[in-house]
């Protein structure tokens, strides 16, 4: 009989953290959130950011393939100079960490620990994305060559007020890092190098029954084939090293702010507009809407639409989606099968041209501006899918679509690091 595992593991580790005066210039944004070319911009006159080691081709040729070997060798050759230069520094003892962000008028406060692969593997802590396999062999690569998982995965669990006490009282006292990034978002962090507290926040956790991932479905499938990697190549495997566990910021699920992850299509599958509003108004109410700064839904099943210089207000007819299925009812899907792929023609939204998707960071500007410039022809703006749905989805063992949510602020990479040897 296989033995049970605990509930929601999560175990202190000894971070690799930059010292506190180089911090802010570390820290970077996540490597799947910018381009190359963005990223080179902004590390252009930067050492010190972590970009040098999160997408190490920005000090290569521009025409470099992205998962050629040599641009693992560069991220290590800068890891190596990073730690050359003492930029970074490691905990003495595994600790805990708090990582604090806060955007506008929403804060998260989330733990930082390693959770366990072998959880993973279990379903203990449950996925709702499909991945790409050449996304996972790049982090894979990147892991292994580097020995340490340098972003964090994005986890989420139902909120627990015993948690949250604990975490306040930690908080309320000095952090090592208080910083603003460009975008104005605020990052606070603070390390929990108390034994009592450290084992506390590890029976708090033992006693929540699973964890979600809500971002980084790449970073946490790529940490489980690294385990299985080094796994097979350590004779005297034990279960206790630090490769059987990976690098999560994990936070309650009341504090989880998912912004719109909207479409933009570049033709009309051959209507013509009118056409194309006579085939809506079978599933849908079709309003125009006058406003300039164009229609942001304020509810599940209504939509923007933005064609031929026009806004409208799309509301779909009751009936005319699955009610019987998670997956079905979100809007992502209403909108694929009422109209991306019986009218528009879009098949795999992976890999079809056709469509691209814009996080709601971006706004309706940044839709209306993609088809005022003729790069597209109807652009899409959708309802937020909500923390529950994704947790509903997730409890049912159902796969989201694709680019179903955009999750505000983005964990900054550089904080800390969790080495495998």
């Amino acid at each position: 009989m296989k033995e049970s595992l605990a509930m929601a593991t999560v175990k202190p580790f000894r971070g690799l953290r930059p010292v506190v005066e180089l911090a802010e210039k570390v820290a970077s944004p996540p490597y799947d959130v910018i381009t190359s070319d963005e990223a080179r911009k902004m590390a252009m006159d930067d050492p010190y950011s972590f970009l040098h080691v999160t997408k190490p081709e920005i000090d290569l040729e521009p025409t470099i393939n992205l998962y050629d070997a040599k641009v693992y060798e560069q991220g290590v050759k800068n890891f190596k100079k990073f730690l050359k230069d003492k930029i970074f520094i490691q905990d003495e003892k595994p600790y805990f960490y708090l990582y604090r962000q806060i955007m506008g008028d929403h804060q998260q406060t989330g733990l930082v620990a390693c959770a366990s692969v072998a959880e993973y593997n279990d379903n203990i802590i449950k996925k709702h994305e499909l991945t790409r396999l050449d996304k996972e062999d790049d982090r894979l690569n990147h892991i292994l060559t580097l020995k340490a998982q340098t972003g964090p995965v994005f986890l989420t669990y139902r909120a627990k007020e015993s948690t949250a006490v604990l975490f306040n009282k930690w908080t309320a006292t000095e952090p090592v890092y208080d910083f603003l990034t460009h975008d104005g978002i605020r990052h606070t962090f603070w390390v929990i190098n108390d034994q009592d507290t450290i084992s506390k926040i590890e029976e708090q956790f033992k006693a929540i029954d699973c964890l979600y991932v809500a971002d980084g479905h790449h970073r946490s499938a790529a940490a489980s084939r690294a385990c299985t990697t080094l796994k097979k190549n350590n004779p005297n495997h034990s279960g206790k090293e630090e490769y059987n566990f990976f690098l999560t910021v994990i936070f309650p699920h009341s504090q989880m702010q998912i912004l719109d992850y909207n479409r933009v299509v570049k033709d009309l599958n051959g209507l013509s507009v009118e056409e194309f509003l006579e085939r809506l108004s079978e599933k849908f109410l079709i309003r125009e809407f006058s406003s300039a700064h164009g229609y942001k839904p304020s509810v599940k099943h209504d939509f923007g639409m933005y064609v031929n210089g026009v806004w409208y207000r799309l509301s779909a007819i009751p009936g005319s989606w699955d009610d019987s299925q998670p997956t079905k009812r979100l809007d992502v899907s209403i909108l694929y099968d009422n109209v991306l792929q019986p009218i528009l023609g879009i098949g795999d939204v992976r890999k079809d041209k056709r469509i691209d998707f814009v996080g709601g960071i971006r706004g309706l500007e940044g839709l209306q501006k993609r088809v005022d410039n003729g790069e597209m022809t109807v652009a899409f703006s959708l309802f937020a899918t909500r923390i529950e749905e994704l947790l509903e989805i997730a409890d049912a063992g159902e796969i989201m679509p694709p680019k179903s949510t955009w999750f505000e602020p983005k964990l900054c990479s550089g904080l800390v690091i969790h080495l495998l040897n």
